[in-house]
């Protein structure tokens, strides 16, 4: 059972939420933001055993982290796998598979449907065990504006033993209306050296835990992932690629036949984890994600780089990189954005006057 003096590398975020619950003034509406892997979701969970438990330990000392008693039901039931305590309600998109009659959802958004049945209706009732009920929505930036909209009564007339905490890694996504109504918890990317330490603890090939958390930009659960679904290889794929832009040499791969191909392995990978998930959206997913990768030597390079006009091109090519990005958002075609973008990168570093 993880508790809040579990959580590493989030010192202001823990501090805060310890000294509202001393002072019995945890707010009923939470938002925890920063980008993912880094600790949201583990600390949601550690605060809601403590929430939810009848008999915390509450140190007399300030500076300590009050904890859940683990001996109580509500404890056991916590710590227990898939969360079956009755007061402790996960909320994500997914779950419009259980609300959707037509079965053709593919859990894109978290739609009011989901808000609807798994966080309105029951906090509505009483809770089963008679202590408090709590809610953690995941990717609350993927709820529509018809489900953030009706969940703001449930925000505006909580019950007072109620907690809603929202998961996001983009809080500006959210209407400013539910903003309003929760306290911002801030979460900061973790050390690369602090990422390293945890994978080698978990039995990883300490070479293998350092590229990763090299490529991780602060998360944890990124470097995890992509250990466990084999993206370093292409993620090395592509710094190679770029770096071979950044010398002046033609890629050996034609850069847009490598991120179909590349996407094409990532979504099978995901639709292997969910059979019902969307291909279209997992190939996006891929997409954006070997962006990410292709940035990170060109941000390298930015780092080091004196040369006004080698500065130039460098941003230019990163620019180009989160325009792709923001296509593939809007659902430009995607062999478009990479044929767009691979013109670009030889103008900038492989024509004469590049």
């Amino acid at each position: 059972m993880n508790t809040l003096a579990d959580i590493f590398s989030q010192d202001h975020a823990i501090q805060l939420l310890c000294r509202a619950y001393r002072a019995n003034r945890l707010p009923h509406g939470l938002i925890f933001s920063g980008p993912s892997g880094i600790g949201k979701a583990t600390t949601a969970t550690a605060l809601a055993t403590l929430f939810l438990c009848p008999n915390p330990i509450i140190p007399k000392n300030d500076h300590e982290i009050p904890t859940p008693c683990g001996q109580c039901e509500s404890c056991r039931l916590c710590a227990a796998d898939k969360h079956p305590h009755p007061d402790f309600h996960l909320v994500y998109k997914e779950l419009i598979r259980f609300h959707d009659k037509t079965g053709k959802s593919k859990g894109i958004n978290l739609s009011i449907d989901v808000i609807r049945a798994e966080l309105i209706e029951p906090a509505a009732h009483k809770p089963n065990l008679n202590h408090g009920k709590i809610f953690i929505i995941e990717q609350a930036d993927t709820m529509t504006s018809a489900a953030q909209n009706a969940m703001l009564k449930t925000l505006e007339e909580p019950s007072e033993q109620s907690l809603i905490i929202l998961l996001t890694d983009q809080p500006t996504y959210l209407l400013p209306t539910i903003r309003s109504r929760c306290q911002l918890i801030t979460f900061s990317p973790i050390p690369t050296q602090t990422i390293q330490q945890q994978l080698i603890q978990r039995n990883i090939d300490p070479h293998l835990a350092s590229e990763a958390a090299q490529w991780a930009e602060g998360s944890l659960g990124a470097a995890l992932s992509w250990i466990n679904d084999d993206l370093l290889t292409p993620a090395t794929q592509i710094r190679q690629i770029i770096s071979q832009f950044l010398v002046g040499r033609p890629p050996a791969a034609d850069l847009p036949d490598w991120f179909k191909k590349a996407a094409d392995h990532y979504a099978e990978i995901q639709l292997t984890r969910d059979p019902l998930s969307s291909k279209d959206q997992a190939t996006r997913e891929g997409l954006n994600l070997y962006l990410r990768f292709a940035a990170q030597p060109l941000r390298q390079q930015l780092r080091t780089e004196s040369n006004p006009a080698r500065l130039e091109r460098l941003c230019q090519a990163i620019d180009a990189l989160s325009r792709a990005a923001d296509d593939l958002d809007a659902n430009v075609n995607i062999s478009l954005v990479f044929h767009q973008l691979s013109s670009l990168l030889q103008r900038q570093f492989l024509s004469p006057t590049g």
